[in-house]
């Protein structure tokens, strides 16, 4: 049986609209996973107007999905990192230092949506860091790079159930490193931005990880872990995240891009990462911090 996921801003899911779709779906009573924030209810059949319901819904500042029932608790993670588990791009950020930073943020955005070739993309911006010091990772990380809301309070509650954590990135392994061990993934893989003298040269290290190895990773992750990719619940916001996403038992797109957001089958436009707990049915007292 699908069930209806409603979830807003903290304080703004209304009782009486949860009520009203309940009654006009013919839906089951309605679980609330955390006051006036997060509910849900069981559906016997998906009415064939869903999407036009979610349309309108989201104009009140509500998500409405359609969540599978089974496998809800996921026990992996696999999750992006720049403008999803952080709240910036890192490539942005190193060439705002580099003084080219409203070039390599219009490329970015325009890949991110999937008009560009994100590979081709990769390049064209990593060449204009060419000649950047090393140790600029170090003071991008520390001084431009926070975390997204919910970002940690969702790995440790996935984590304190049993789940693994893996941060897969089209960004760079010197980043992932950090942000993976600064909230508790156990796995992360990304590219390799190439230093030779303790100098950014402006090259990446090939093959470059997109789409294929992001969808790739949830079969191989999964494999290893002796599960199956039903058990996997992705996340990201750009283009190159929708073969993951779409490979996943439950994937979501957060806060996307529009051409992202109508692609995905979940999306999360209002709430943050603990979202992604209530779509697989945690309460708010079940969250770790």
């Amino acid at each position: 049986m699908p069930i209806i996921s409603l979830i807003a801003r903290p304080g703004g899911l209304d009782p009486q609209l949860v009520a009203s779709l309940q009654s006009a779906f013919g839906g089951g009573d309605a679980q609330w996973l955390s006051p006036d924030e997060a509910a849900e209810f069981h559906l016997s059949t998906l009415p064939g107007h869903i999407a036009d319901v979610r349309a309108n819904v989201s104009e009140t500042g509500v998500d409405l999905n359609v969540v599978p029932d089974g496998h809800r608790r996921k026990r992996l993670l696999i999750a992006d990192m720049d403008s999803t588990m952080i709240q910036q791009e890192c490539i942005d950020e190193l060439a705002a230092e580099a003084g080219v930073g409203e070039r390599v943020a219009d490329i970015t955005a325009r890949a991110m949506n999937g008009e560009l070739d994100f590979e081709a993309a990769i390049t064209e911006r990593v060449a204009l860091l060419a000649g950047l010091p090393g140790t600029i990772v170090d003071k991008v990380l520390q001084t431009r790079i926070t975390h997204a809301p919910g970002a940690r309070t969702l790995v440790a509650t996935m984590k304190a159930n049993g789940a693994y954590a893996a941060l897969v990135s089209g960004g760079f392994i010197q980043f992932t490193h950090a942000i993976a061990a600064d909230l508790g993934f156990e796995e992360n893989r990304a590219n390799v931005l190439i230093e030779r003298d303790a100098t950014i040269t402006g090259r990446e290290a090939h093959p470059i990880l997109g789409k294929d190895a992001k969808a790739d990773a949830v079969d191989e992750i999964p494999a290893k872990l002796g599960i199956g990719a039903e058990d996997a619940i992705a996340v990201g916001d750009g283009a190159n995240d929708l073969g993951m996403i779409a490979r996943a038992g439950l994937g979501v797109a957060l806060h996307a891009k529009p051409s992202v957001a109508a692609a995905a089958p979940i999306s999360v436009t209002q709430g943050d990462l603990t979202s992604l707990l209530f779509l697989q049915g945690y309460a708010r007292d079940e969250f770790l911090s």
